[in-house]
């Protein structure tokens, strides 16, 4: 068994909500049924007080601590799957994910993950829920995830998330030409009947999504994405919302699309490129430990870079064809 701590802020949005419910948006690592069974077992306090009765109300500002014994992650196997590590020192390890890689053991994926690799490349970190899994990328996503390598690192990482003090910004490529940038400020929940898909709806939790634009080809828009929050398939989810799902998406409307007249060459790289054009390239934050403010960047794989050159070929040779 390990010792766990969570402590996270309620935030003003939480206003007037049910304390198990707020518990459910601060730590979504847990199940509602498990949250609420830590209330009821006197483990929640507000403020330093213990407060056993789930339907409490909240109204932001709560101080909120969760002490409890939890399995610790030894049921899953070290495997030596090499990992990219960007960065590493005593309390946190910062890796750059490939494609084609869960980040946590699931249907599915009993093994060959991120956590798999983390549990033999230090072995100490299976006292860590989640072996210090703080967020995650989904498994075609690729670029940078920050990882606690002690339960104190893991639990400043996860309120610093929780109070949006982690910036983590990514490239990708959306379906459409897109005229200028903005923020998708839109709720999101799990899909009401496809329960793999999120969608945004507006009794969901808030998401919020900031994009800018970097380049622009015939049908595409190549962007630099900034996340307030965290939601899973987020930007996935917001960009099709808005009608420029991303390049390779196929759950969320991105399958290729190429522009009228495309050369070979183009039409063959759009139909190898068989996941999301997503990487998650700039991560900064302040060392959970040090205070040291801290920033890593990762540099785009090699599909993307084939991706982006093929789509400004593609651009340049249609370009006095082009109003824009």
């Amino acid at each position: 068994m390990a010792y766990l701590t969570l402590s996270a802020e309620v935030l003003p949005s939480q206003m007037g909500q049910r304390l198990d419910q707020s518990l459910a948006e601060m730590f979504p690592d847990y199940s509602r049924s498990r949250l609420k069974t830590w209330i009821e077992s006197d483990l929640v306090k507000v403020n330093g007080e213990v407060v056993n009765v789930p339907r409490s109300k909240v109204y932001g500002g709560e101080q909120i601590t969760i002490n409890v014994e939890v399995e610790d992650e030894t049921r899953f196997e070290p495997e030596n799957i090499p990992l990219n590590i960007v960065y590493e020192d005593d309390d946190i390890l910062v890796i750059n994910k490939p494609k084609d890689m869960v980040v946590h053991p699931g249907a599915g994926n009993p093994n060959g993950t991120v956590l798999n690799a983390l549990l033999y490349h230090y072995p100490p970190i299976a006292e860590v829920p989640r072996a210090g899994i703080v967020h995650r990328l989904d498994k075609d996503t690729t670029g940078l995830m920050v990882v606690a390598k002690t339960i104190p690192a893991q639990t400043k990482l996860v309120r610093d998330l929780q109070k949006r003090k982690i910036t983590r910004e990514y490239e990708a490529i959306a379906y459409g030409i897109m005229t200028q940038g903005g923020t998708v400020d839109e709720p999101m929940a799990r899909h009401p009947t496809k329960r793999t898909h999120m969608a945004v709806h507006p009794m969901g939790k808030p998401a919020v999504t900031h994009y800018r634009i970097m380049e622009r080809f015939r049908n595409y828009t190549r962007l630099r994405l900034r996340l307030e929050t965290g939601r899973t398939h987020q930007i996935r989810v917001h960009m099709a919302h808005i009608a420029h799902p991303l390049l390779g998406d196929q759950t969320y409307g991105g399958r290729p699309r190429p522009p009228k007249n495309a050369s070979e060459e183009l039409l063959t790289t759009l139909r190898d490129f068989k996941r999301q054009a997503l990487h998650a390239i700039m991560l900064r934050l302040e060392h959970p430990i040090t205070g040291e403010l801290m920033e890593w960047y990762a540099p785009l794989p090699e599909d993307f870079v084939g991706l982006v050159n093929a789509l400004k070929v593609d651009y340049l040779a249609h370009k006095d064809e082009l109003d824009y």
